[in-house]
Protein backbone atom coordinates (compact mmCIF):
# COMPACT_ATOMS: atom_id res chain seq x y z
CA UNK A 1 0.00 0.00 0.00
CA UNK A 2 1.42 3.32 -1.07
CA UNK A 3 2.46 5.72 1.78
CA UNK A 4 0.68 8.85 -0.15
CA UNK A 5 -2.89 8.88 -1.72
CA UNK A 6 -3.34 5.92 -4.08
CA UNK A 7 -5.24 8.32 -6.20
CA UNK A 8 -3.66 11.55 -7.21
CA UNK A 9 -5.81 13.83 -8.69
CA UNK A 10 -5.85 14.66 -12.69
CA UNK A 11 -5.29 18.40 -12.58
CA UNK A 12 -7.40 20.42 -15.16
CA UNK A 13 -7.74 23.58 -16.23
CA UNK A 14 -11.01 24.44 -14.89
CA UNK A 15 -11.37 21.80 -11.36
CA UNK A 16 -15.13 22.50 -10.53
CA UNK A 17 -14.46 19.53 -7.94
CA UNK A 18 -12.02 19.51 -5.37
CA UNK A 19 -12.29 16.22 -3.14
CA UNK A 20 -12.48 17.28 0.48
CA UNK A 21 -9.36 15.10 1.55
CA UNK A 22 -6.99 16.73 -0.40
CA UNK A 23 -4.07 18.82 0.77
CA UNK A 24 -4.14 22.51 -0.03
CA UNK A 25 -1.19 24.90 -0.49
CA UNK A 26 -0.59 26.36 2.79
CA UNK A 27 -1.64 23.61 4.80
CA UNK A 28 1.88 22.79 6.46
CA UNK A 29 3.51 20.36 8.61
CA UNK A 30 3.21 21.73 11.66
CA UNK A 31 7.28 22.44 13.59
CA UNK A 32 8.48 19.16 15.07
CA UNK A 33 8.09 18.93 19.30
CA UNK A 34 8.06 15.29 19.58
CA UNK A 35 9.20 13.52 22.93
CA UNK A 36 9.31 9.52 23.97
CA UNK A 37 8.60 9.02 27.26
CA UNK A 38 9.23 5.61 29.11
CA UNK A 39 5.83 4.19 29.32
CA UNK A 40 4.79 1.58 31.97
CA UNK A 41 2.16 0.25 29.29
CA UNK A 42 3.44 0.35 26.18
CA UNK A 43 4.87 -2.46 24.30
CA UNK A 44 6.91 -0.40 22.36
CA UNK A 45 10.58 0.34 21.04
CA UNK A 46 11.76 -0.03 24.22
CA UNK A 47 8.88 0.36 26.68
CA UNK A 48 8.28 4.51 25.06
CA UNK A 49 5.29 6.60 24.08
CA UNK A 50 5.39 9.50 21.27
CA UNK A 51 3.78 12.68 22.28
CA UNK A 52 3.50 16.06 21.64
CA UNK A 53 5.31 18.27 24.49
CA UNK A 54 1.80 20.58 23.89
CA UNK A 55 -0.40 17.43 23.20
CA UNK A 56 -4.39 18.36 22.28
CA UNK A 57 -7.06 15.40 22.55
CA UNK A 58 -7.14 15.65 18.60
CA UNK A 59 -4.06 14.68 18.04
CA UNK A 60 -4.74 11.01 18.98
CA UNK A 61 -7.38 9.04 17.03
CA UNK A 62 -10.21 6.82 18.48
CA UNK A 63 -7.46 3.94 19.04
CA UNK A 64 -5.08 6.57 20.85
CA UNK A 65 -2.29 6.59 17.97
CA UNK A 66 -0.43 9.86 17.43
CA UNK A 67 -1.16 11.91 14.28
CA UNK A 68 0.97 13.81 11.99
CA UNK A 69 0.18 17.20 12.66
CA UNK A 70 -0.48 19.37 9.26
CA UNK A 71 -2.15 23.00 9.42
CA UNK A 72 -5.44 24.02 8.31
CA UNK A 73 -6.41 26.87 5.72
CA UNK A 74 -9.66 28.95 6.26
CA UNK A 75 -12.55 26.70 5.45
CA UNK A 76 -15.18 28.28 3.03
CA UNK A 77 -19.42 28.83 3.59
CA UNK A 78 -19.87 25.06 2.83
CA UNK A 79 -17.16 24.01 5.28
CA UNK A 80 -14.75 23.11 2.41
CA UNK A 81 -10.84 24.05 2.82
CA UNK A 82 -9.85 26.85 1.04
CA UNK A 83 -6.17 26.80 -1.26
CA UNK A 84 -4.69 25.46 -4.42
CA UNK A 85 -4.95 21.75 -3.96
CA UNK A 86 -2.00 19.58 -3.64
CA UNK A 87 -3.59 16.74 -5.88
CA UNK A 88 -1.15 13.92 -4.89
CA UNK A 89 -1.52 14.26 -0.93
CA UNK A 90 -4.59 13.67 1.47
CA UNK A 91 -4.88 16.01 4.10
CA UNK A 92 -4.03 13.77 7.17
CA UNK A 93 -6.90 14.96 9.44
CA UNK A 94 -9.58 15.04 6.85
CA UNK A 95 -8.36 11.75 5.54
CA UNK A 96 -8.46 10.52 9.30
CA UNK A 97 -11.93 11.84 9.94
CA UNK A 98 -13.52 10.61 6.40
CA UNK A 99 -12.35 7.19 7.59
CA UNK A 100 -13.35 7.22 11.33
CA UNK A 101 -16.65 8.55 10.15
CA UNK A 102 -17.67 6.78 6.92
CA UNK A 103 -17.71 10.08 5.35
CA UNK A 104 -17.67 11.12 1.95
CA UNK A 105 -13.97 12.02 0.74
CA UNK A 106 -15.57 14.33 -2.15
CA UNK A 107 -18.37 16.47 0.12
CA UNK A 108 -18.18 14.60 3.49
CA UNK A 109 -21.80 13.69 3.51
CA UNK A 110 -22.65 9.80 4.26
CA UNK A 111 -21.13 7.29 2.86
CA UNK A 112 -23.75 4.80 4.05
CA UNK A 113 -26.09 3.29 1.72
CA UNK A 114 -28.70 0.80 1.86
CA UNK A 115 -25.99 -1.29 -0.15
CA UNK A 116 -23.00 -1.03 1.74
CA UNK A 117 -20.24 1.11 1.73
CA UNK A 118 -19.03 2.59 -1.58
CA UNK A 119 -15.19 2.38 -2.21
CA UNK A 120 -13.53 2.89 -5.41
CA UNK A 121 -10.25 1.08 -6.51
CA UNK A 122 -8.15 0.06 -9.74
CA UNK A 123 -8.13 -3.44 -10.85
CA UNK A 124 -4.87 -4.03 -9.87
CA UNK A 125 -5.89 -3.36 -6.28
CA UNK A 126 -7.75 -5.88 -5.49
CA UNK A 127 -6.96 -8.68 -8.48
CA UNK A 128 -5.27 -11.85 -7.43
CA UNK A 129 -6.13 -10.70 -3.70
CA UNK A 130 -8.70 -12.45 -1.09
CA UNK A 131 -10.28 -10.43 0.97
CA UNK A 132 -9.91 -8.77 3.35
CA UNK A 133 -8.30 -5.95 1.03
CA UNK A 134 -6.94 -3.04 2.83
CA UNK A 135 -7.46 0.55 1.50
CA UNK A 136 -6.38 3.91 2.83
CA UNK A 137 -9.24 5.32 0.70
CA UNK A 138 -12.28 7.19 2.22
CA UNK A 139 -15.54 5.78 0.87
CA UNK A 140 -17.28 7.98 -1.47
CA UNK A 141 -21.46 8.67 -1.20
CA UNK A 142 -23.46 7.67 -4.57
CA UNK A 143 -23.83 11.07 -5.63
CA UNK A 144 -19.98 11.03 -6.52
CA UNK A 145 -18.31 8.12 -7.33
CA UNK A 146 -18.31 9.15 -11.12
CA UNK A 147 -16.55 12.39 -9.75
CA UNK A 148 -14.40 10.48 -7.45
CA UNK A 149 -13.30 8.15 -10.52
CA UNK A 150 -12.94 11.07 -12.79
CA UNK A 151 -10.96 12.84 -11.14
CA UNK A 152 -8.46 9.83 -10.51
CA UNK A 153 -5.69 8.89 -13.15
CA UNK A 154 -5.08 5.73 -10.71
CA UNK A 155 -8.42 4.22 -11.85
CA UNK A 156 -8.25 5.01 -15.24
CA UNK A 157 -10.94 4.79 -17.70
CA UNK A 158 -13.13 1.69 -15.79
CA UNK A 159 -12.99 1.80 -12.21
CA UNK A 160 -13.94 -1.12 -9.74
CA UNK A 161 -16.47 -0.72 -7.23
CA UNK A 162 -15.76 -2.38 -4.21
CA UNK A 163 -19.33 -2.41 -1.93
CA UNK A 164 -18.43 -3.70 1.02
CA UNK A 165 -20.84 -4.69 3.94
CA UNK A 166 -18.20 -4.89 6.38
CA UNK A 167 -15.00 -2.55 6.89
CA UNK A 168 -13.46 -1.96 10.51
CA UNK A 169 -10.89 -0.17 10.94
CA UNK A 170 -7.64 -1.94 10.86
CA UNK A 171 -4.62 0.78 11.51
CA UNK A 172 -2.80 3.90 10.53
CA UNK A 173 0.55 4.23 7.92
CA UNK A 174 3.02 5.74 9.37
CA UNK A 175 6.26 6.94 10.67
CA UNK A 176 8.25 4.92 13.78
CA UNK A 177 9.88 7.19 16.15
CA UNK A 178 12.75 6.27 18.37
CA UNK A 179 15.93 7.65 20.69
CA UNK A 180 18.98 8.25 18.92
CA UNK A 181 22.03 9.58 20.34
CA UNK A 182 19.03 10.90 22.85
CA UNK A 183 17.55 12.79 20.62
CA UNK A 184 13.81 11.78 18.80
CA UNK A 185 14.53 10.80 15.35
CA UNK A 186 12.52 8.54 12.43
CA UNK A 187 13.86 5.02 13.19
CA UNK A 188 11.53 3.47 10.33
CA UNK A 189 9.00 3.96 8.05
CA UNK A 190 7.24 0.53 7.29
CA UNK A 191 5.82 0.25 4.04
CA UNK A 192 2.49 -1.39 5.52
CA UNK A 193 0.09 -0.38 7.88
CA UNK A 194 0.28 -1.43 11.60
CA UNK A 195 -2.54 -2.82 12.87
CA UNK A 196 -3.90 -1.20 16.02
CA UNK A 197 -2.53 -3.72 18.45
CA UNK A 198 0.79 -3.66 17.09
CA UNK A 199 3.97 -3.23 19.10
CA UNK A 200 5.21 -0.06 17.53
CA UNK A 201 2.08 1.27 17.44
CA UNK A 202 3.13 3.65 20.18
CA UNK A 203 6.15 4.82 19.11
CA UNK A 204 4.33 5.66 15.49
CA UNK A 205 3.72 8.74 14.40
CA UNK A 206 0.27 8.35 11.76
CA UNK A 207 -0.39 10.30 8.66
CA UNK A 208 -3.43 7.85 6.99
CA UNK A 209 -5.75 6.02 9.14
CA UNK A 210 -6.53 2.13 6.81
CA UNK A 211 -9.99 0.11 6.93
CA UNK A 212 -10.07 -3.80 6.37
CA UNK A 213 -12.84 -4.51 3.55
CA UNK A 214 -13.76 -7.95 5.69
CA UNK A 215 -16.67 -8.76 2.97
CA UNK A 216 -17.15 -6.59 -0.32
CA UNK A 217 -18.66 -7.12 -3.90
CA UNK A 218 -16.86 -5.86 -6.73
CA UNK A 219 -19.01 -4.08 -9.43
CA UNK A 220 -18.59 -1.46 -12.04
CA UNK A 221 -19.90 1.48 -11.79
CA UNK A 222 -22.82 1.11 -14.46
CA UNK A 223 -23.75 -1.82 -12.10
CA UNK A 224 -23.81 0.32 -9.29
CA UNK A 225 -25.71 2.99 -10.50
CA UNK A 226 -28.42 0.27 -11.40
CA UNK A 227 -28.73 -1.49 -8.66
CA UNK A 228 -28.90 2.15 -6.39
CA UNK A 229 -31.51 2.89 -9.16
CA UNK A 230 -33.66 0.23 -8.25
CA UNK A 231 -33.70 0.69 -4.36
CA UNK A 232 -37.31 2.16 -3.14
CA UNK A 233 -37.45 5.81 -3.44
Amino acid sequence: MPRETICPVRPTTQQAVIPYVTQRAGEEAAPDNLVLRPSNVSRGRGHYRLFYADEEPMDRDLRQALWARVSFNPYDQRQHPTGDPEWSLMHPFRQRVTMERLRCQVCTASATTPLGLIFLAGAHDYERKEPPLLTNQPPVCPKHVRTAAALCPHLRKDPVVLLASSAPMYGVLGTVYGLVDGSVQVVAQPPEPLPYGHPNLPTLLASQLVRRLARYSVLTVSELTRRLGELPT
